[in-house]
């Protein structure tokens, strides 16, 4: 752990940015509190506290000038709620990957009257229902959310659904859709054996052409979508095989598994006839389709198309 020291602070890269800006750069230095911030003098206009290890967003000394906070990848849980007495000109506040959790730990923001930028990416907050609504809701001045525009339409859904105090005390107390290591959530369908068909991987078709879908999509989430797709295996429907075809697929899996099995029974007694038999039945050993199956699917899991 380091300090946010004075020295630290002059000693730290400091330069004008891409947009002109005065930035000061406190990246990577494993800090845990905002501390000193003084030494400043107030002459910055972005400061960039990434990827350290800050708990709390508080301890500020009144900065008019800072317009942009960057404090993505730390490991903020607290908002000072009277953060806006200190930072009244703050108009970007970048809170990508840290741990917000419940939708109250926002409600300080409110308090920076000229918010117009906010990420929150990657924080269990996101997955809370109403998540977007509620913060459009407490961030009146707010023009762009995790990078996608706040349209009048999510204004007036926000103003219409949280327009009494127990609507939003009610949002306030649903639990995030976190994942609890060891729970089921269909015990009766968890423990039914599995005697379906075998799933067919992705064709090379279907890849080639989910990959031409990332490079045309025109959202984020879309780019993740078909991503996670090709990292999975499981394919989105509008890439998926007629039935028709999956169908001819697995039952040629299947014949060739049975004539591998019968092959092997009948080895010792049919000698040679096997041997001409395997010649001209021309089908696949299931020792390739296996193999090339696995090659297949180790492709597509441990090296994800990057997008």
């Amino acid at each position: 752990m380091v300090r946010l020291t004075a020295d630290l602070i002059w000693k730290s890269p400091h330069f004008f940015n891409a947009i002109k800006d005065r930035e000061l750069d406190l990246r990577g230095n494993k800090i845990a509190v905002i501390e000193n911030l003084g030494a400043t003098e107030d002459q910055f206009d972005t400061i960039d506290l990434t990827d350290n290890e800050i708990v709390k967003l508080e301890n500020f000394p009144f900065m008019n000038r800072l317009g942009t906070l960057l404090i993505n990848n730390n490991r903020i849980t607290r908002i000072n709620p009277n953060i806006g007495e200190f930072l009244p000109n703050l108009h970007t506040l970048i809170l990508t990957n840290n741990r917000l959790v419940n939708l109250v730990e926002i409600d300080p923001l409110a308090s920076l009257p000229n918010l117009k930028f906010l990420s929150l990416l990657d924080n269990n907050i996101t997955k809370k229902p109403n998540y977007r609504l509620y913060v459009i809701h407490k961030l009146k001045h707010l023009r762009l959310l995790d990078f996608r525009k706040v349209k009048h339409k999510e204004r007036m859904e926000a103003a219409k659904l949280f327009a009494t105090k127990e609507a939003e005390e009610a949002a306030k107390k649903v639990p995030a859709k976190t994942f609890t290591p060891g729970e089921v959530k269909d015990s009766d369908n968890a423990s039914k054996p599995d005697h379906g068909p075998r799933v067919v991987g992705p064709t090379p078709e279907q890849i080639t052409a989910i990959k031409a879908a990332i490079v045309n999509s025109q959202t984020l989430e879309e780019v993740a979508r078909l991503e996670k797709a090709l990292s999975t295996g499981q394919i989105p429907a509008e890439f998926a095989v007629p039935k028709k075809d999956a169908s001819n697929n697995i039952n040629n899996a299947g014949k060739a598994d049975q004539m591998e099995v019968d092959k092997n029974e009948n080895q010792d007694s049919k000698g040679n006839q096997d041997e001409e038999k395997q010649e001209t039945d021309g089908s696949t050993p299931i020792e390739e389709v296996y193999q090339f199956s696995r090659i297949t699917m180790t492709t597509i899991t441990a090296k994800p198309y990057p997008g």
